[in-house]
């Protein structure tokens, strides 16, 4: 099974971290006539006036607070005044219920994240929290309200410790550069029919290997049950160690 760019697709929510308590980070409606950053227009109300959003803090509800001290306890030490992050209640049943589908075989996961301890460093203090429009990213979710694209980075440890919680074995884990080189993809550009071809696949090739397109943001894990054959994607690189 394959899924690419599922889990980052996934529903997150955003918390904050402030004396020493985690809050919940929500949307609340602002007064029409705010302007700015933070508060963006939803279209207009009845009477002619704008719709306007701002971002509200709130006593995070017991899920979010369970979730966030287990995160908490596996970090080295607290969070910054203010610190700002996502957290994704959605993966252990999403992954549970892919196990379920899963006999014996692989399930191949590619998405742009990170391991835990890259994911909450103290210098990401305001998460990974990403907007999409028009070919464009952004980190304002309260501009072009309903018509843009809003996902989150991977917590890949949340992944892993999803998979172990199901039965599942984490069997691989890299970069998306090691993972397609691994997997032969120098021969098929090489392997193109004409040079204008060659060319064309070897610009493709380029973005998705090079570390400052997609080649280190992305990631691979490979999450197995009866599968003891060897991972070719996996063999110039594992870094399982890292979750």
């Amino acid at each position: 099974m394959l899924a690419n760019e599922v889990a980052d697709a996934l529903p997150c929510r955003r918390f904050t971290w402030r004396d020493g308590a985690v809050s919940e980070l929500g949307v609340a409606l602002a007064e029409a006539a705010s302007s700015g950053a933070n508060a963006a227009s939803g279209g207009p109300a009845e009477s002619g006036e704008q719709i306007c959003f701002r971002e509200q803090s709130a006593a995070a509800d017991a899920a979010l607070a369970r979730a966030c001290e287990g995160l908490l306890a596996s970090l080295e030490g607290e969070l910054s005044q203010g610190y700002a992050s996502e957290i994704c209640l959605r993966v252990e049943p999403w992954i549970a219920s892919l196990s379920e589908c899963l006999g014996r075989g692989v399930l191949l996961l590619c998405d742009y994240g990170l391991p835990r301890r890259h994911y909450y460093h103290r210098g990401r203090a305001s998460g990974t929290l990403r907007c999409h429009f028009k070919q464009r990213a952004h980190a304002d979710p309260y501009i072009n309200v309903g018509v843009q694209d809003i996902t989150a980075w991977v917590d890949f440890t949340r992944l892993a410790e999803a998979a172990l919680a199901a039965n599942l074995t984490v069997s691989g884990f890299a970069t998306q550069a090691a993972f397609l080189l691994a997997s032969g993809l120098e021969g098929f550009v090489a392997e193109a029919d004409d040079g204008a071809q060659r060319a064309r696949l070897a610009g493709e090739a380029r973005r998705l290997i090079m570390p400052e397109e997609m080649g280190e943001a992305f990631k691979f894990m490979a999450l197995t049950r009866g599968y003891d054959s060897p991972l070719s994607g996996f063999a110039l690189q594992d870094l399982r160690h890292l979750l």
